[in-house]
């Protein structure tokens, strides 16, 4: 006996949705197990937090650290995104 298209649509649709919460878990897992990852973010973030509140009189210095703080940002996050753990 042949199966539709539709009855084979319907009979993958477990394994897929198995396959999805899999990729879900161990992409949270793969967040969730860089703590050293997500303090440095958190202590980046702070960093850029106080640099704004400072005063802008420091000859360009603070608008540069505040870009390098923000590129650090985007680092830290990317290496957070593509590592699995710390």
């Amino acid at each position: 006996m042949h199966r539709t298209q539709r009855e084979t649509s319907r009979s993958r649709r477990p394994l897929l949705l198995l396959a999805a919460l899999v990729l879900a878990f161990a992409a949270g897992r793969a967040v969730a197990n860089q703590p050293h990852m997500q303090n440095a973010l958190a202590a980046l973030r702070n960093a850029q937090s106080e640099l704004q509140q400072a005063t802008p009189n420091k000859g360009g210095h603070r608008e540069r650290a505040m870009a390098l703080v923000s590129d650090a940002i985007t680092q830290v996050e990317a290496g957070i995104g593509f590592a699995g753990g710390d």
